[in-house]
């Protein structure tokens, strides 16, 4: 296949999700039934924000323009993917990153998200039977020309000593942060809520963490977060935020919460479902220095840096990890 061709069949697939056809209705359907933490909202969101941000004709030119990918590979590799499945179509941009540079894929899908990628290649399949010699699924990866891995910092070891001799990027634990000044307004921390709760916190764009000034009003962000006072729902939500409280309740430590989250103050940047670390500062300055030297953090979110809102809208060049994809390939 052309570059062009790829192109325009990934626009093809972005017409596609933004559609409501019966068997992608249903899919999204079987989805949610495999993983009930994939609820219809974030399915829903998750799939916009691929169509709108990575499926879009132009960006996508721009895109493969800015890598100088040729119109045919000059050398076709067979790049192994390991898939997360903490949020709906997690491993989609590695995917997409490999197809488009004209590799060959090797994708293990993530046992909590097999359904929506797999349709996904299905329908590309469908309209290009030439798809299917271009990306396959399989459970081993042996016999790969490289490798892409995400997982957890204990998974992260295996696929050191498993994939470590030949080139690689593995990913561990990230998460990320916002670092509020006082100064923000109503409809910002409205869009810090879904920063926050957007796939109930799971995601590595996710907040876990704030920071604040000292003697910073909690009361505001405590009451914008009652935009998703609704997760308590969901069962699986609602188990998270007992069990962590009632931690918190028998260990006599401080706590605020707004009967849906809870904040509490914790150095660690990852925090459990339902819960938000926060931590004071007196020179925010000192703070973002400190966060540029941490492995775990994935972005900022604040003034001057990552918009309030914008956490879970990440374009084609948000690399996961900061680690640029497709250099990475098309440098093979």
């Amino acid at each position: 296949m052309t570059l062009q061709t790829r192109i325009r069949l990934f626009t093809r697939l972005g017409e596609y999700i933004l559609g409501d056809s019966a068997d992608w209705q249903d899919c999204k359907e079987r989805a949610y039934r495999e993983n009930p933490w994939f609820i219809r909202e974030f399915i829903e969101l998750s799939v916009k924000k691929i169509a709108e941000n990575f499926l879009q004709e132009k960006a996508l030119n721009d895109w493969a323009l800015a890598y100088s990918v040729p119109d045919y590979p000059n050398q076709t590799q067979n790049i192994g993917i390991v898939m997360a499945g903490n949020i709906p179509l997690v491993g989609f941009h590695d995917l997409l990153c490999s197809f488009i540079s004209g590799h060959k894929t090797t994708a293990k899908a993530s046992s909590k998200d097999t359904v929506l990628i797999k349709h996904l290649v299905s329908k590309l399949a469908e309209w290009n039977p030439s798809v299917l010699d271009q990306i396959v699924f399989a459970d081993n990866l042996k016999g790969c020309d490289a490798y892409i891995a995400t997982g957890s910092n204990n998974t992260s070891r295996y696929f050191e000593y498993y994939f470590g001799k030949y080139p690689n990027i593995i990913r561990k634990n990230r998460s990320s942060v916002a670092i509020l000044d006082g100064s923000e307004t109503p409809t910002e921390l409205l869009a810090l809520a879904d920063d926050i709760q957007f796939y109930f916190g799971l995601g590595c764009r996710n907040n876990t963490k704030i920071f604040v000034p000292q003697g910073y009003d909690f009361i505001p962000l405590l009451d914008a977060l009652r935009k998703y006072e609704h997760f308590m729902d969901f069962h699986k939500y609602k188990h998270n935020y007992d069990y962590h409280l009632a931690i918190l309740i028998m260990s006599n430590r401080y706590y605020m919460n707004n009967d849906s989250l809870i904040l509490s103050e914790n150095i660690a940047v990852f925090s459990p479902v339902s819960q938000v670390h926060y931590a004071f500062y007196s020179d925010a300055s000192n703070v973002i220095a400190e966060l540029a030297l941490n492995e775990e953090v994935q972005c900022i979110v604040g003034h001057g840096r990552v918009p309030f809102g914008m956490a879970q809208s990440p374009s084609l060049n948000d690399y996961a990890d900061g680690v640029d994809t497709m250099a990475f390939l098309t440098n093979l």
